[in-house]
């Protein structure tokens, strides 16, 4: 593994990354955003070195979480930040392929499912030669409809899929969501300030929800006026942007 070093998240909580295993201010606003309230059990689809798993259980230690991930070298550091974070009894890592998880987690059983998903499709963009780096930018290994369709069958009646992703595939994850019984429920776009396009969207659907009442929350702005993190921004790092 290339220049392996802990991270602190803060409150004591500390994860192992590397150069092809870290985390973005994606994935810490994916965690915010479908953060688990109460005693639930989730999964984190694609889970990389574990992050969001992480940050989870970092605000609620009620929960059970497991987490998949298909590439080996991200299973064996998050099992690395499992052990060194003490949460062996709280959170499992499954080294498997989303598309096939029969067996591996029993359907219908979760409240909450999560994933970061590759935000280009196979095929766009300028492909990364680093078969890692690929897996976690392009639709390679999974695509939109794999998700979906993973997350539905793992949720229970009436549980959260939780995504984000670039706002040019809005339509495509909310017809991948459908296609899957997965209303969307709640949209939330993320711009860097005032004067930019939206650069993410967050996007909750309930399996087996109703169709239509889709609520539109107010654009969550990363900085302010000043070109400093917004106040939102400041308390959802909290603790964690204090080490930094």
């Amino acid at each position: 593994m290339n220049h392996l070093h802990l991270e602190p998240l803060g409150r004591g909580m500390q994860i192992y990354v590397t150069d092809s295993y870290h985390f973005s201010t994606d994935t810490i606003l994916l965690a915010h955003f479908s953060q688990p309230k109460g005693h639930k059990k989730c999964v984190d689809l694609g889970t990389g070195c574990g992050t969001i798993p992480l940050l989870w259980l970092r605000e609620n230690p009620n929960l059970s979480v497991s987490a998949v991930e298909i590439q080996s070298d991200a299973c064996k550091l998050a099992e690395e930040s499992i052990r060194i974070n003490s949460l062996e009894q709280s959170l499992t890592i499954h080294h498997h392929d989303l598309r096939d998880l029969r067996g591996v987690l029993p359907f219908g059983a979760f409240d909450v499912v999560a994933c970061n998903p590759p935000y280009k499709q196979s095929g766009s963009g300028i492909v990364n030669p680093e078969s890692r780096r690929l897996i976690a930018r392009h639709e390679e290994e999974c695509t939109l409809e794999d998700i979906c369709g993973a997350a539905s069958r793992l949720l229970q009646f009436g549980g959260r899929f939780c995504v984000c992703q670039r706002p040019e595939r809005l339509a495509d994850v909310m017809e991948a969501m459908r296609l899957f019984q997965l209303e969307p429920k709640v949209l939330r776009m993320v711009q860097q300030r005032q004067d930019k396009a939206p650069k993410l969207f967050l996007l909750e659907g309930r399996k087996g929800g109703r169709r239509g009442f889709l609520s539109v929350q107010p654009t969550l702005f990363i900085e302010d006026g000043q070109g400093s993190f917004s106040p939102e921004m400041l308390e959802i790092y909290g603790d964690y942007k204090n080490q930094h």
